[in-house]
Formats: structure tokens, sequence, C-alpha cells
């Protein structure tokens, strides 16, 4: 302390100078370097608060002892892609694709396609983890038809899918420059681009071959087997629960109202009944708090429910007596699902539809619902897809 005093009667300024045996002492600044210590301070200062830019593409560099603990939850299961210099990244295959509208046909990357797939098939303002599950479901969707050369459904040779839903939507490399990364949606494509980088080269396998990874909407609480609505047992394409989308769907409860004869008319059954045949009021059973439907008679045997799928949505149903699946009157009065219930008032039958899809494989709004709760890509897809394994395109490829 006597030193400390000492110096400061003496009115020095101290700076670090280093001993022989590594210590520290004392010295004095030079009166030059006194006075010119405000005029240094103030052109370093601002220097100091301007904050480093840091690639988003890039991330801090983690060590290897905590690496492992710190990596992100969904990319413990997601293989990753090849380890490539930047200057030589992984070969992708080409997709063609026929545009309906134009009749042309675009070739590009693999990468590229997922992106307006994405783009067609999700709002970009979903949760970043459920596009990265749809890109994954996007990518799984055309390699297995790349890898099969399955052309099913293309109406000229040299495509091998379309841009409709018939197989997957898809927006164009052109239609994507010109109306989002010039018109006002360059923020929404790179969060798209985001999901499809991060997911790069990763496909859904069951057994070493890639899935066919459907989805659709949403599911009125549950989703179906593959045999409810397609002939096939397929082993990943089985029912789950999937009540994430309940509460966040836009129109996840829909009524159309049919007079008694037009309804008929669509379905093909002869309007020849007798009008006492024919009931001036009743309704179906009320769906549960799980969201299904009742098999129980309702109140009109007019129309009657004979059975269920596992998802809780119709299987059978008896209309003026004639038996129907539900799909085929989801598919005749153009409903957005089989999972509906009726109520008839006077001439007219008011039908609401729960969900909006066939119901198989992923829900796109179930997994914006699961991505909202702080899952992962890898647990929405294992959810929804039972059993499968996560594989590189690349690897698929060498077979």
């Amino acid at each position: 302390m006597k030193d400390f005093r000492d110096w400061r009667r003496r009115k020095m300024t101290p700076r670090w100078s280093r001993r022989r045996h590594g210590t520290f002492r004392l010295r004095r600044l030079a009166p030059a370097v006194w006075l010119a210590a405000p005029l240094l301070a103030a052109l370093l200062l601002p220097l100091a608060v301007i904050p480093l830019r840091r690639d988003h593409t890039a991330p801090p560099a983690v060590p290897k002892a905590t690496a492992t603990a710190k990596a992100h939850p969904a990319a413990q299961n997601l293989p990753a892609a090849p380890d490539l210099p930047a200057s030589a990244p992984a070969p992708q295959p080409k997709i063609s694709v026929y545009l309906s509208r134009s009749g042309q046909i675009e070739s590009l990357p693999l990468e590229d396609y997922v992106t307006g797939v994405i783009a067609a098939e999700m709002p970009a303002d979903f949760e970043l983890e459920a596009l990265k599950a749809q890109a994954v479901a996007a990518r799984t969707f055309i390699l297995r038809r790349l890898v099969a050369g399955d052309v099913s459904g293309v109406p000229v040779p040299g495509a091998i899918v379309t841009d409709t839903v018939s197989h997957q939507a898809y927006v164009s490399k052109a239609t994507l420059e010109r109306q989002w990364e010039r018109g006002g949606k360059s923020a929404a494509l790179a969060k798209l681009r985001r999901a499809v980088k991060e997911t790069r080269g990763v496909i859904m396998t069951y057994k070493g071959e890639p899935i066919t990874a459907s989805f659709f909407a949403s599911s009125g609480g549950y989703t179906e087997n593959s045999e409810e609505y397609w002939s096939a047992v397929v082993p990943y394409l089985r029912s789950v629960a999937s009540p994430w989308e309940q509460d966040i769907t836009p129109n996840f409860k829909v009524k159309y109202t049919f007079s008694t004869a037009e309804l008929l008319s669509k379905l093909g059954v002869s309007t020849a009944l007798k009008k006492d045949s024919i009931p001036v009021s009743g309704e179906s059973s009320q769906r549960t708090k799980t969201q299904s439907v009742s098999a129980s008679s309702s109140k009109s045997s007019f129309i009657k429910i004979l059975s269920l799928t596992a998802g809780h949505h119709i299987k059978e149903i008896s209309i003026g007596g004639v038996v129907f699946t539900g799909r085929e009157v989801r598919e005749k009065l153009q409903l957005r699902s089989s999972q509906f219930t009726w109520r008839i008032q006077g001439s007219q039958i008011v039908i609401t539809t729960y969900g909006n899809g066939h119901s198989v494989g992923m829900s796109q709004w179930g997994a914006n619902g699961m991505a909202r709760d702080g899952k992962t890509a890898t647990q929405i897809l294992k959810h929804y897809y039972s059993g499968v394994s996560f594989n590189q395109v690349s690897t698929l490829l060498k077979k």
C-alpha cells in the first residue's frame, strides 16, 4: 500500500512491462504519452462499439469437448452432407419438371427443385423446422421416382414429374426469381432456401429404399393407415394422433350445403325415392372430444355411418340405402375430408368436414404445430412416418 500511495502522490501513470521472469512492474509514462492519452481514447472508442458481423451460414466453432452437447437436436439424427470443399459441392441429380401451364420442361438441380416444391406446398411463414420436414419429404418423394424411373402421370416424354398436386406442386425457378426474389418476398425465399440447405441431400428410407412420402394439409385429429385410402398396406404410413393442427388451421371446419336432390345426383343415387323415405330433419351423432366421429346410428336412417377407419374417418356410410366409402363421398361431393358430420334441415343437407386432405402421411399444419411446440424436423418426420431411417441422396444413387 505504501508504494501505491507514493505513486499517487507523484501523479504517475502506470504501464505494464515484463520482467525477466515473467512478472510485471510499473513504469512511468513519458509526459508526451500522458498528454496524448485523451486523444487516443477518442480515436479508439468508436471502434470498440462496432459489432462483429456473424455469417449465419457458418456458425461459431464449438470446442470438440462440447460439440455433441451443443449440436441441434435435429442434427443428431439427420445424416450430414458429404464433407467436401466449398469449391466441390456434392453432385446433384437433375430433375426434369413438366410445367403444366406453359407445356415446357424445366430441368434443374435437385435442391433447387425442392425449394420450388416447398414454396408451392407450404406457407413460408411456417416454423423453420416444419419447412425442413417438408423439404425432406419433398426430396424423398422425387428421389423415389428418380430411382424407380417412375414417370407415371407425366403427359410428355422427357420429364419425370409435373408441377401439379398429382405429384408435388412446384413453383418454377423463373417465377421464384420474378415474383419472390424481386417481388418483395426475398426474405421468405431466403427462409425456404435455408430449410433446404440445412437438410441438403437428406431423405427418408425404409429398409434401405426411399419411402412414399405422402403429405396433406391437415387432419381431423388423426392420420390414416394407407390401406384406408389406397389399397396397399404401407408399413410406415400408419395412423397416428395429430392434435396440433386443430387450433391453428384456417377453416379447420367447413360447411357444405346441398339440396337432397343435388346430393343424390352427385352420388349417383336414384332420385326416384319416396318422399317419406327422406327425413324432414335429423343429424349425425356428435363428434367426441378426440374429434372422432361416433359410429353409432344417427337419428336418421337416410344417412347412416356403418364403420370408421383407424384414423376416425368414415370408412363406410349408407346414403339413401346405397353404401359408399368415405373416400367416394368425399370425392363425389368434393369435400375437404372424409371425416364429416351432417345435419338434415327440410330439403337441405348440411355437411361439416374436419381437416383437409386424404390424411395419409404428414399433416402440414400438424408439422407446424409440432414445430411451434419445439419439435425438430427429425421428430416431426419420425412421428408421421413410422419406423423410417434417414439417409443421403448420394448414398442411394451409388447403388
